[in-house]
């Protein structure tokens, strides 16, 4: 059989902070790191990969009921992915492949999203579905959330597959809207910050956010903030508070946050690098005091995040911006540094979190897709 080429790339989120679990808005780029695989189809239902990191892979597509004891693994993955594609009715079968990726794992990067697009993307192509990007993504999710047995949003496997830099709007998360979104700031370059902080014993912290905020939206009979009207929130403030202050400033922030994304999508389109890291510095102050997911409640010894940001605001305020990167608590910060200074940056970051810290990116104007050379 004939081998063919599939590439997915990772993804950084730039703006919506914890808005996607609300049904909310984000703006979220795919980057020049990716997974890649050389392929085959085999004649047979197996898929066999093998990757040069993780070692080899093999799955029967004869079944594709959940297996328990493949959870938190690529099989489970591929069997995910193979799975919502033939309920789909797109056509799936056996495949030989070659797999690289240079997107570290968890540097929060969404290296498992661009695995499930890659994978989606193998099957499309070799045998001929006309699945969409947001098909090969909500398969991803699908994947992950039902096979792999971790809850996640849409956003990391849409960015990965449609492409560039997107305004996802989720609030019908069965077919979101997704638009394009220019980047002008080429004089800047996106660095995603690793602070090596662990994320074990993390998941309260991280389960609590959308916990909090679903107790807010279930006070006025929704299950999503993205469902009740900001003014509704604000006048019911006084009668909110039974659930928690802090419950009470996460809803605060998403409706803040949501509104944010518009504002720096228009940023963005006007040109506007002033405004647009003017609302990237509001975003990160948000999540710092309302959204208070910057270090774990209680940890007074060891706040990464906390001081990454404030390394980052040292050397970049007036002249770039800073925010928390993702889920938060630990691990990683987006910074917009001007090309002028990368060194220092890399230099003061490096001194602090360790050598290998700064990952520099650009974004890619492709998602997922086969490559024709």
């Amino acid at each position: 059989m004939k081998e063919r080429n599939f590439s997915a790339p990772g993804r950084v989120e730039i703006g919506g902070n914890h808005t996607d679990h609300q049904h909310g808005r984000v703006l979220a780029a795919a980057i020049n790191l990716e997974a890649r695989c050389s392929a085959w189809a085999n004649g047979t239902s197996l898929v066999r990969i093998t990757d040069a990191r993780y070692g080899s892979e093999t799955v029967d597509l004869s079944d594709l009921q959940i297996h328990e004891n493949e959870k938190g693994t690529s099989a489970a993955l591929i069997r995910g992915v193979a799975a919502w594609f033939k309920n789909k009715g797109y056509a799936i079968g056996g495949f030989d492949g070659a797999m690289s990726s240079n997107i570290p794992a968890g540097s929060g990067l969404s290296s498992s999203a661009a695995f499930e697009v890659l994978i989606g993307n193998i099957f499309k192509g070799l045998f001929g579905s006309d699945a969409t990007p947001l098909d090969i993504a909500l398969a991803g999710q699908y994947a992950e959330n039902v096979y792999f047995g971790k809850p996640c949003g849409l956003m990391d496997q849409a960015a990965s597959s449609f492409g560039g830099l997107v305004m996802i709007d989720f609030e019908n998360p069965e077919a979101p809207i997704v638009k394009k979104i220019p980047y002008p700031l080429s004089d800047y370059i996106l660095c995603v910050a690793d602070t090596k902080g662990s994320h074990a014993d993390l998941t309260h912290e991280y389960a609590a956010v959308p916990l909090e905020m679903k107790k807010i939206a279930g006070h006025f009979g929704k299950e999503y903030l993205r469902d009740v009207p900001p003014e509704t929130f604000y006048a019911k403030i006084a009668e909110l508070r039974q659930y928690g202050d802090r419950a009470v400033l996460r809803g605060m922030h998403f409706f803040d946050e949501n509104d944010r994304v518009l504002e720096q999508a228009k940023a963005l389109e006007a040109g506007s690098a002033s405004e647009f890291f003017r609302l990237i510095i509001q975003s990160g102050r948000s999540s710092m005091f309302r959204l208070q997911n910057i270090f774990p409640a209680g940890n007074i010894a060891e706040q990464e995040i906390n001081l990454a940001l404030s390394l980052s605001e040292n050397l970049l305020s007036g002249k770039g911006a800073w925010r928390v990167h993702g889920g938060g608590f630990a691990g990683t910060i987006l910074a917009f540094v001007p090309t002028g200074l990368k060194d220092e940056y890399q230099n003061c970051m490096s001194r602090v979190f360790g050598n290998d810290c700064c990952h520099f990116l650009s974004i890619r104007a492709e998602g997922g897709l086969e490559l024709t050379k």
